[in-house]
Parts: structure tokens; C-alpha cells; sequence
């Protein structure tokens, strides 16, 4: 990650909703868009881990969720987000519009979550 990057994300840290509004929506209501900086993105790649695999692997036995798996996909989800938001505020954004996030698999036991937006400037109306 560039230094730009590195203090942006050290910015956000310690705000609730990491210091920025994301929404899924092209507009965000009771603002207006007047900068277009562009897209950004973050992403993370995670394997699986055996202890986790064992778990597993005992749960499909008796059914019900793998909390195991929901968390480490939560907390990809997470830092995927973060280092989106990072490279925003790096740019000089204050909101990303059109959030998305996808996942694939990169090789077998390991996914990558990438979210991905456009960087704006909004004020309110």
C-alpha cells in the first residue's frame, strides 16, 4: 500500500462507520454529488485454516451455520471495505456511491472478496 494509502486507513480507524457514507445507491438523500473522483476498490484473498476446516467439517455433520467460515468471511468483508474507503480519502472523497461487493475463488481453499464503488464528494443539499 502507498504511504497515501497507510495514513488514509489510519485516519478512518477508530470512526464507526469508518468515517465515510457507502450505500449501494447511485445518490445518497439530502445530498448532492459535486465531485466524481472516480473508482475505487480493496480487496483480500484468505485460505482457509485446518483448525477451522476441523470445525468444519464436525458442523456439516450435525447442520446449522459454520460460524467459523461466517466470521473469517465477515472480517475479509471488513477489511475489504476499509482499504476501499482508505484509497477514497486518498483521493479526497467523503462518500463512495454504487458500492458492490464480489467474491471468487482464487485456488482451492483460498476466496477473494473485492468491493469496489465510485469515490465522490457530496454535500448536503
Amino acid at each position: 500500500m502507498s504511504n497515501a494509502l497507510v495514513k488514509a486507513a489510519a485516519d478512518l480507524q477508530g470512526r464507526p462507520d469508518g468515517g465515510m457514507m457507502l450505500t449501494t445507491c447511485e445518490t445518497v438523500p439530502g445530498h448532492r454529488i459535486v465531485r466524481v473522483i472516480g473508482l475505487v476498490r480493496g480487496n483480500t484473498i484468505r485460505a482457509r485454516h485446518v483448525g477451522k476446516d476441523i470445525m468444519a467439517a464436525f458442523r456439516t455433520l450435525v447442520g446449522g451455520e459454520i460460524v467459523e467460515y461466517t466470521k473469517m468471511m465477515g472480517e475479509s468483508r471488513e477489511q475489504s471495505l476499509d482499504r476501499m474507503r482508505a484509497e477514497a480519502v486518498a483521493r479526497g472523497g467523503n462518500a463512495i456511491v454504487g458500492l458492490r461487493i464480489t467474491t471468487s475463488t482464487v485456488m482451492a481453499g483460498a476466496a477473494e472478496i473485492l468491493a469496489y464503488g465510485t469515490a465522490v464528494v457530496i454535500e448536503p443539499e
